[in-house]
């Protein structure tokens, strides 16, 4: 049940309110803090993942906390960030009602015996979304560099993909019904 993979997905989980705690008084130093937290924990995502599939180590308990961590630690980031007013708040409310209708059609496939697989659209939308948090969370100017200006565009295009792929979600669980329908009526 607790194995390295599933070890690892916990670490992300309580990674959060390291991430939220030093993103709650933003200054430099918290902000790059926050950032390396971050970016820490998204990187155990790609570990827990590989170690459970190399090993053998794969779970059910995996299976639940694994997409489970990545969703609350980018909601909390996502968060915190229109909380500081560095996001804006549509784009935030944009990914998580998606969030929740990839859950739910995933939830009535899963009852009729369905799996809708994440794809290559799912992926790309995870990256982005990650890859737009940290500079966002770095926000300040660093080196020459307006953080916050790329994490706004960066975000522009994770939210592309994640609507694309929500849809994709949905399309391909109207698609199997329609299947399932043809089955049925061919009986």
């Amino acid at each position: 049940m607790f194995n390295l993979a599933n070890n690892l997905t916990l670490l992300r989980i309580l990674t959060i309110p390291a991430f939220v705690l030093l993103l709650y008084f933003p200054s430099r130093a918290t902000c790059l803090m926050a950032a390396v937290v971050f970016v820490a924990a998204t990187v155990t995502d790609f570990f827990d993942g590989l170690l459970a599939r190399r090993y053998n180590l794969e779970s059910n308990m995996g299976k639940l906390l694994d997409p489970l961590a990545d969703k609350l630690l980018v909601v909390a980031a996502l968060i915190m960030l229109v909380s500081l007013q560095w996001l804006a708040a549509w784009i935030v409310i944009l990914i998580i009602a998606r969030e929740l209708v990839v859950t739910g059609v995933r939830s009535m496939a899963a009852e009729r015996g369905m799996v809708i697989a994440a794809d290559i659209w799912g992926k790309l939308k995870t990256v982005l979304q990650d890859v737009a948090i940290v500079p966002l969370a770095l926000h300040y100017s660093w080196l020459g560099i307006e953080f916050q200006y790329w994490g706004e565009r960066l975000m522009y295009a994770a939210l592309f993909v994640t609507l694309l792929s929500g849809c994709n979600y949905v399309w391909k669980f109207a698609r199997s019904l329609g299947e399932e329908g043809n089955l049925s009526e061919n009986k």
